[in-house]
This record gives C-alpha cells, sequence and structure tokens, in this order.
C-alpha cells in the first residue's frame, strides 16, 4: 500500500472539490445517477444477507463493496461532495463561488435520487414478479425498516428529528473519512481497505445515510411500508441531509484542510 503524506492528499482534496465544481453537467448527472444507483444496489444487496443470514454484521461487512466500486468507478455522492466541494470554495480557487457550489449540490442530489429511484422500481419489480405476487420477508422487513425511521422518529418529535440529524452527522463523518481514505494510497487495493471500515461502521451502527436513504424509503413505500412522502422527507431525508453536511465538511474535510494545508507557524520554544 503506498501511502501519501496528509499534506498530500488534502490538496487533492481540494484539487478535487475544484474539479467537481468545472465539470459539466452532463458528467456530473450520470456520475451521480450511477453512484444513487450503485449505492441502491449494495443496500438492496446488504438487506437481503441480513434478512437470509439473521446477521447484521455479515451484511455490514458485505455492503462496503457498492460503496467502493463506485468510487474506484469516480462516481459522485452527495456525500462525499459536501466534503470536497467547500474545500475549493474556502482555498478561493478561480471560478468557485458559494453559487457553482450549490449548483454542484443540486445536481448530484437529483442524480443520486433518480439512480436510487431507478434500481427501487426494478427491485420492487422484480422482487414482485411485475407487482403480482407479495414480496414475502424480504418486502416486509424493507417496509418494517421504512416506518421505524419516518414515523418511528416523529413520536419522539423534535427529540426524533435531532436524532435523525446527528445520525446523519456521525454517518457522515465516517463515509467522508472512506472518501479521503480513497486518496491516502495510490494501490487499488489500498484504496479498498481504506474505504471499506468506516463505511462497514456506519453501516452496522445504523447511521443515516441519505443517498442509501433516496433508495430505501422509496422502495419501502412500494412494499407497502406505512407512511407517506412528506413522512420521508420532513422525518428522514432532510435531518438526514443536514447531518451529513455538517459530518463530512466540519468534522472531516474543514479539520483536515486548516492541519495540513493552512498549518500555523511551529512554536518558538528557545531551541
Amino acid at each position: 500500500m503506498a501511502y501519501i503524506e496528509p499534506s498530500e492528499f488534502v490538496t487533492k482534496m481540494v484539487d478535487s472539490g475544484e474539479q467537481k465544481v468545472y465539470m459539466s453537467t452532463k458528467d456530473t448527472l450520470i456520475r451521480a445517477f450511477m453512484a444513487g444507483a450503485i449505492l441502491g444496489l449494495a443496500a438492496m444487496f446488504a438487506i437481503t444477507v441480513i434478512v437470509k443470514t439473521g446477521s447484521p454484521l455479515i451484511g455490514s461487512l458485505l455492503f462496503p463493496v457498492g460503496f467502493i466500486m463506485l468510487y474506484l468507478m469516480k462516481f459522485d455522492l452527495l456525500t462525499g461532495v459536501f466534503t470536497l466541494v467547500p474545500l475549493a470554495l474556502i482555498d478561493k480557487r478561480p471560478g468557485v463561488t458559494f453559487g457553482q457550489v450549490m449548483r454542484n449540490w443540486g445536481l448530484v442530489f437529483c442524480g443520486n435520487f433518480a439512480g436510487a429511484l431507478t434500481v427501487a422500481f426494478f427491485m420492487s419489480f422484480i422482487l414482485t414478479y411485475g407487482y403480482n405476487v407479495d414480496g414475502g420477508a424480504l418486502a416486509a422487513k424493507v417496509g418494517e425498516i421504512g416506518e421505524s425511521r419516518t414515523v418511528g422518529y416523529q413520536a419522539h418529535g423534535l427529540d426524533g428529528w435531532i436524532t435523525i440529524f446527528i445520525r446523519g452527522m456521525l454517518c457522515n463523518w465516517m463515509v467522508s473519512m472512506g472518501v479521503v481514505g480513497a486518496m491516502v494510497s495510490t494501490s487499488a487495493t489500498g484504496k479498498m481497505a481504506a474505504m471499506w471500515m468506516p463505511v462497514m461502521l456506519f453501516f452496522f451502527m445504523g447511521f443515516e445515510h441519505s443517498i442509501v436513504n433516496m433508495f430505501l424509503f422509496p422502495f419501502s413505500m412500494i412494499m407497502g411500508g406505512d407512511f407517506t412522502v412528506a413522512d420521508y422527507l420532513l422525518w428522514n431525508e432532510l435531518p438526514t441531509a443536514l447531518g451529513n453536511l455538517v459530518g463530512g465538511f466540519l468534522l472531516v474535510g474543514l479539520p483536515l484542510y486548516y492541519t495540513h494545508v493552512r498549518t500555523s507557524p511551529e512554536r518558538s520554544i528557545g531551541r
């Protein structure tokens, strides 16, 4: 595993944020669509493993496969651009403005959602043979997850909303460590190892990831989950996305930038 020093890979993070701002609308949407679709398939795979084995740990061990695939292909998740793109703005890269950052986030959100929703419809169709049979144990499990993580939070009022926000923040703390992890090595094996660990942790701990939820909750509604679109948006997607933003930017991107790029002078202690 060829290790890259933090001062080098954090500069790569800023460069990557700048490149994403300058990326064309077409490429941004395609890369975001593919990322949302692959992550949706990975979530479906992990839930299937959990249902068949009864072991959340095994499902969590295998879920990072999807995350690793999409990042090796340089596809973009909203959670990743939350961490990288603002660094280009703070570093005052030419042409990078607040409006351009919002444009990037908006396009990636739309692409991720379209990809995740497409997989939700594909999976619901094949699971029910065109909506002609019951989805079985898998559909029941997904419906249960959707209800517990929308109206289940709603039952606790404001404390439930804050709980989702904190779970979203913790989630993208770990996911962004995976994004950064892909930059600490020049070998594919090293990148995969560095991404696998934090992503496994977030999935097993049940933290909230806005892109996984873009697949999970529409799929749950199609499978009969008893909650509305408004429940999903207000009591999951919105606080999760805000938590993901805070976790990725404030707990990963900003600390790395200020201690490895904007390094302060060493103290003088009389040597």
